[in-house]
């Protein structure tokens, strides 16, 4: 069994509450954390154990460092650190206001940056603990529809892979970052867009399982990777997008339409 503390933030429902219910029965004193601070004291009651929660907006850097420190001080260190917060805008670029395109990168962006580096602080001079940093398939290829998200996480995903090889390259050399890359999840974040034409790129196949994904989540503890694509065959399709956007571009209409079909069918099965 593991010992020492792990953070998770966004962690009162959805996946962030699978992902603090792994790291629990892997042996780690969960610190449960979301901006609803209400959310947080009820997820970590259904923990139990040595979970404990407490208000975090990733936003705030100082908040971060300083629930790092908490952790620590509480757990006896601080091993594991998950940012898993975010949100999902959906629409057309040039629609969102600008305090829509603000909050977006301070939540998914900036809020991956704070936490990354609050636990850095307390990692890196003992040389010990992993980050893990939900990233999503959109920080692979820009999603349209959800272009500002996947902006904001097309950053996370830089600033990820950049701090892992600034690591080595500073002869840290046991400190872990992942950036983990799952395609849609039913999840609260998707509850709400089973109505929106414009979040067609979250819909596929098969929706994945908020439990099953933070499995394999928390399974790069075992066998570090910098990514993680969930399922792997989508991430290789992603890629294939990425590379060559102007056959993309020609295919749109098709992937859109398909996308649109799985999204009604879900729709019907959610209500």
């Amino acid at each position: 069994m593991a010992s020492g503390g792990a953070l998770v933030t966004g962690a009162g429902r959805g996946l962030g509450f699978e992902i603090a219910r792994e790291l629990a029965g892997r042996g780690y004193a969960v610190h449960v954390t979301d901006v609803d601070e209400a959310a947080a004291a009820e997820a970590a009651s259904k923990l139990g154990g040595g979970a404990w929660s407490s208000q975090l907006d990733v936003a705030d850097a100082e908040a971060c460092r300083a629930a790092a420190r908490a952790t620590a001080e509480r757990a006896g260190s601080l091993e594991v650190w998950v940012n898993n917060a975010g949100i999902l805008p959906t629409g057309l670029a040039w629609e969102h206001d600008e305090a829509t395109r603000r909050r977006t990168m301070e939540i998914n962006a900036f809020g991956v940056m704070n936490g990354t580096v609050a636990a850095l602080e307390l990692m890196r001079p003992l040389d010990r603990g992993h980050v893990i940093n939900v990233i999503s398939l959109a920080g692979i290829v820009a999603a349209p529809g959800e272009t500002l998200y996947s902006a904001s996480k097309h950053a996370a995903m830089a600033f990820t892979l950049g701090t892992l090889f600034d690591l080595r390259r500073a002869g840290v050399k046991n400190v872990q970052l992942s950036a983990i890359c799952p395609d849609g999840i039913w999840t609260p974040m998707l509850y709400d867009k089973a109505d929106d034409p414009d979040a067609w790129a979250s819909w596929s196949g098969v929706m994945l399982k908020p439990a099953d994904v933070a499995r394999q989540a928390v399974g790069v503890l075992d066998k570090p990777r910098p990514v993680l694509t969930i399922p792997r065959w989508r991430g290789v399709a992603t890629r294939v997008f990425d590379l060559w956007p102007r056959p993309g571009l020609r295919l749109q209409p098709l992937v859109v339409r398909d996308a649109l079909r799985k999204q009604r069918s879900w729709r019907k099965r959610a209500k």
